[in-house]
């Protein structure tokens, strides 16, 4: 092989090192904001709380994967019409007993949940799961959680910001609906 056909080997060889190089960046890049734009301000907690970005993504992508093994489905129409009368109720108790009715409506949040097939017994483990289907919310609601575990320090404004964080994770619990089904006559 002549010098030439060396060099030319070589810069062959560089070459494709580089583009290989640039694909797995690429790639990367696009695995980073595809998690980032999924989970929003749960990927930054993610990487705060692994101290590494590789350490979240790759947490989160478990996240992802443990929830699609998840048998999650929306409420019969039943459900729901119990559940949100429930809230009702729950709402209407707060101006009496907002401590009581703040540990009424995390009970009530957690049977919802369980009734749309979410794990609720640890509650990192259930605010990890939630985040693959609600991230934009997740962050309120431990902030929520950490009030209604603490109510008897709480302020009734904390109570009441609880409150309205617990509501508006409920109605993102409620709201999908289940496919109605179609009846067919037979002539």
């Amino acid at each position: 092989m002549t010098s030439d056909s060396q060099t030319i080997l070589i810069a062959v060889i560089l070459i494709a090192a580089v583009a290989i190089v640039i694909v797995v960046a690429a790639a990367r890049r696009r695995r980073s904001e595809g998690h980032r734009g999924r989970f929003e301000p749960e990927y930054d907690r993610a990487v705060e709380t692994t101290g590494d970005r590789r350490h979240a993504e790759a947490e989160l992508s478990e996240r992802e994967r443990r929830r699609e093994k998840l048998d999650i489905h929306p409420l019969s129409d039943t459900q729901r019409d119990r559940y949100v009368a429930a809230w009702k109720a729950t709402q209407g108790q707060f101006v009496d007993d907002p401590r009581g009715a703040l540990a009424k409506a995390d009970s009530l949040l957690h049977e919802v949940m369980d009734a749309r097939g979410y794990p609720t017994g640890d509650f990192d483990r259930q605010a990890a799961d939630l985040s693959v289907d609600y991230a934009s919310v997740i962050d309120d609601y431990r902030r929520a959680h950490a009030v209604a575990a603490n109510s008897s320090k709480a302020s009734t404004e904390d109570l009441r910001s609880a409150m309205v964080i617990y509501r508006s994770l409920f109605d993102r619990l409620v709201a999908e609906r289940a496919p109605r089904e179609t009846v067919t006559q037979s002539s």
